[in-house]
């Protein structure tokens, strides 16, 4: 090995010139110092000389630190991925022992190791390296199986066996993924379409009002070749509440039932929708679902106090009332005889001197109010009677256009085209915030997008409020019409703002957000948020989680664990039934109930057969391949005779060192200490 170094470094030029000329500098130093002018060098001399020289040279070999280049020829075989579907469908389908031993003949097959690289995974909802197989994931995301994979093989010649029947529960579509890989789809499960008939989707509302009437829609999807019919029942507590038959044809395969169902008891209240058997139907499971409202039990009275007759008037009271739960009183205040104390908010319609008794009324009894203001407004009397706001206003008027504030976050409003809406009119003046808020809405005035409040919220421990500064929200309303073809965007616009400010509820130091319905076999994630005296979040509490079967009364305790800003509690295989519980926190008088519904309802369980279609959609689109189940044999053949992926040779610069330097330092100090204790003991120093 040496002999081979010596030879390597003869060929490195550049690095055999610095060794001599550092070899010829020591002997030449060492030289000089022990030789030149002496006449009779003895011995110790001699033996002084060989020490410096050696001690130099060393010095100068580890400020050199010779290398040597050399490539190394290294053969890369081409990746291949084998992506095997680890969910509860592949169970459905029967098929799990074929799967099993299809990936078990992939790892001992010699030709297909000696060709590829085989990396194994497993999928359902995420994606992970496959050890074993249970087949009891609840979701699949094929997409992400996919896109994980090109990540981790980028740029190389990486086919993918895609182990899977092709259905898909949650994620992007797969069949278009972007991806530079060639997938090889093994289509698992029953291939041959049959008549099924199946709920695909319902959308209700999570909550509802005691005496209202919530909407339910239900999509249901239909595969056959035949006429079939059926009938579609909804019941509530085991009674039968909606019914309609249905006629289904291979040119009639979706059906869409909307319908709206009474709320007449409160709390959570849970329907199930269920279909028919029709004729030559084997799954059955995707035949019903459940789904759950909670019906809540709050009247709300909102009395609006006004100085002038205005459109806007007619705007807020439709708007509030399309809540059946709200009621809406207008009052004059020339004529105004009404008790705050029968009221969950008041408005304030551009208040005068003459509200100075509604005012002082509001603040003692620290009643929720909003106040909207326009051209009728005195507002040198609304800057005295609050302190949450000061405009210096003119007496000449301006238009103020709306822009949405994506970080408002007091409570939950989505975009809805805000700023297409007419401008408002109000005083001129310049307003200065005074207390804490949160802007819903800022101005926009002629163009100039400004960062002051048109629409803000305040709250203190004892009071809400709002402030609107302008008149002509009736023209928002229209607009929202024009736009949207009905008022419901700007209804339930001002119904959250009437929501948040009609709420007399005191901040709890404990609230919890989890859903009332959760899917067999899904993991449940309850989440709960604790703040101190100070209403800080507390990061040093301790919750705990007492579950409670009430079908078979099993107790158990789940202690939860620090996410972020908030406490979470992870429940996991849970058998189907209902769920109450408790969360108490340490050492405090802190506690919450709860409860929630496991269904029999499983995802992946709601197919008849594999997805065929969108498996060879995707061999397609990435120059793949799809086979059966029969076919596995012939697809290991095309794959190991598949000349577009070979082994290919990759060169690589390896820069190597000739010393060690630390053992090169330690040499040169040690000859350097030998020769200074030889030319102390002859007195040569």
């Amino acid at each position: 090995m040496l002999a081979l170094r010596f030879i390597i470094l003869l060929l490195q030029t550049t690095t055999t010139i610095y060794l001599l000329g550092a070899l010829l500098f020591s002997l030449a130093f060492s030289w000089l110092l022990y030789f030149y002018k002496s006449k009779k060098p003895t011995k110790v001399d001699y033996f002084l000389f060989c020490l410096r020289a050696i001690s130099i040279f060393l010095l100068l070999l580890l400020l050199l630190n010779p290398s040597i280049e050399r490539r190394e020829l290294t053969n890369e075989k081409p990746i291949l991925s084998v992506l095997v579907d680890n969910s509860l469908s592949v169970k459905h389908f029967k098929s799990e022992k074929s799967v099993t031993d299809f990936v078990n003949q992939l790892k001992i097959n010699s030709d297909l190791q000696k060709k590829f690289e085989v990396q194994f995974y497993k999928f359902g909802e995420t994606i992970g390296v496959l050890d074993s197989l249970s087949f009891i994931e609840s979701q699949t995301n094929i997409y992400t199986a996919i896109n994980r994979v090109e990540a981790l093989n980028k740029n190389t010649a990486a086919p993918v066996i895609l182990i899977s029947d092709g259905n898909q529960t949650t994620g992007n579509s797969y069949p278009f993924i972007n991806t530079k890989k060639n997938v090889f789809p093994l289509a698992i499960g029953d291939t041959i379409p049959k008549s099924d008939v199946r709920i695909a989707q319902i959308n209700v509302n999570k909550y509802s009002y005691l005496k209202n009437r919530f909407p339910v829609e239900v999509r249901i999807l239909y595969d056959g070749n035949k006429n079939a019919k059926t009938q579609f029942t909804i019941q509530h507590k085991g009674k039968i509440i909606y019914r309609k038959n249905l006629e289904l044809s291979p040119s009639k395969t979706v059906e869409t039932i909307s319908t709206t169902i009474a709320s007449t008891e409160e709390g959570v209240q849970y329907y199930k929708a269920s279909l028919t058997k029709i004729e030559r139907e084997e799954n059955t499971e995707n035949n019903s679902n459940t789904f759950s409202v909670e019906v809540l039990n709050e009247q709300t009275k909102i009395l609006v106090v006004t100085s002038v007759l205005h459109p806007d008037l007619g705007a807020l009271k439709k708007a509030i009332e399309t809540n059946k739960q709200r009621s809406v009183t207008i009052s004059s205040i020339k004529n105004f005889q009404e008790k705050l104390a029968d009221y969950q908010l008041v408005i304030l319609y551009q208040p005068t001197v003459q509200f100075e008794a509604v005012f002082k009324t509001i603040q003692k009894e620290n009643t929720n109010y909003f106040v909207i203001s326009g051209l009728n407004t005195n507002w040198s009397f609304l800057n005295e009677m609050q302190s949450n706001y000061y405009k210096n206003a003119t007496n000449q008027s301006e238009e103020f256009g709306a822009i949405f504030n994506n970080a408002f976050l007091t409570f939950g409003q989505k975009e809805i085209s805000f700023e297409s809406f007419p401008p408002l009119d109000d005083l001129f003046g310049n307003i200065n915030m005074t207390s804490k808020f949160d802007a819903l809405l800022f101005q926009n005035i002629a163009g100039y997008k400004t960062k002051t409040p048109l629409l803000a919220t305040f709250e203190t421990a004892t009071q809400k409020s709002a402030v609107l500064f302008g008149e002509g929200i009736w023209k928002w309303r229209a607009a929202s019409f024009l736009n949207t073809g009905s008022f419901q965007d700007f209804d339930a616009f001002l119904a959250n703002l009437m929501q948040y400010l009609a709420s007399t509820k005191k901040r709890e130091r404990l609230s919890l957000n989890y859903d009332a319905l959760y899917p067999a076999n899904t993991p449940i994630a309850i989440n709960a948020f604790y703040v101190d005296k100070n209403y800080q979040f507390d990061t040093r509490a301790k919750l705990n989680l007492k579950l409670t079967n009430t079908t078979t009364n099993v107790v158990q305790n789940v202690p939860f664990s620090l996410l972020n800003n908030s406490f979470e509690a992870i429940l996991n295989e849970l058998p189907s039934g209902d769920y109450r519980f408790e969360v108490t926190v340490e050492t405090q008088e802190v506690r919450k109930l709860g409860q929630f519904k496991i269904t029999n309802y499983q995802i992946e369980e709601q197919f008849s057969n594999a997805n065929l279609k969108e498996l060879k959609l995707l061999a397609n689109n990435t120059e793949g391949k799809t086979y059966f189940l029969s076919e596995k044999t012939q697809m290991l053949n095309d794959l190991i005779s598949d000349n577009r992926y070979k082994t290919t040779q990759k060169s690589t610069l390896v820069i190597q060192k000739l010393i060690d330097w630390k053992i090169i330092l330690f040499l040169s100090i040690s000859f350097f200490g030998v020769e200074w204790f030889v030319r102390k003991y002859f007195g040569k120093i």
